[in-house]
């Protein structure tokens, strides 16, 4: 398990997948704000790839996010688009409800970039995401990423065009910057 402060990253344990379907997945507000296309019921059982792991897929990872005390299962955290030439990444995660608010996003922000700058190497982590999702931007800004740019209109979410706010952290700034969070 790769450790922050308050969380861990982990892989994808099988009990996981019932609550992340229904406490992520299932959430429909939730699920059309995070994900790049329209929301789908996910049924039971499927091998729905963003709940079931591929460990040979090679350009992305998928952790659970649990609490450090007690390991309690608090979300999911994701390196996507890995691209091993250029050494550059994206990352994402999501929270459970009863998560959100506690400061576990920056935490989470923290060891995904740990992971990247760290264990994969690379020299560049981006993230995207909606213009008015404070939190995220609150956690990435936190953790040194800088805005680079606004997506006018980018996203169709819920009936409405809402801009996107790419950020990005190089390896160098991030090691300046690092607060404990390495392995």
């Amino acid at each position: 398990m790769l450790r922050s402060t308050k969380v861990g990253l982990r892989a994808r344990h099988e009990d996981d997948i019932p609550v992340l379907r229904t406490e992520l997945y299932d959430d429909v507000v939730n699920s059309a704000r995070a994900e790049g296309g329209p929301w789908r019921p996910v049924t039971p059982g499927s091998k729905d790839p963003r709940l079931v792991v591929d460990d040979k897929a090679d350009g992305l990872v998928q952790f659970s996010v649990v609490e450090l005390e007690g390991e309690t299962l608090i979300g999911t955290a994701t390196l996507w688009g890995i691209d091993s030439h250029n050494r550059c990444a994206h990352i994402g995660l999501g929270l459970l409800p009863s998560a959100r608010g506690k400061g576990y996003g920056t935490d989470v922000v923290a060891a995904l970039c740990s992971y990247g700058f760290v264990v994969r190497s690379l020299h560049r982590l981006q993230i995207e995401t909606l213009s008015d999702n404070a939190a995220m931007l609150r956690s990435a800004e936190r953790n040194g990423f800088v805005r680079e740019g606004v997506l006018r209109s980018s996203a169709w979410v819920l009936g409405e065009f809402l801009d996107e706010v790419i950020l990005g952290l190089l390896a160098d700034d991030w090691k300046r910057g690092a607060t404990g969070s390495q392995p």
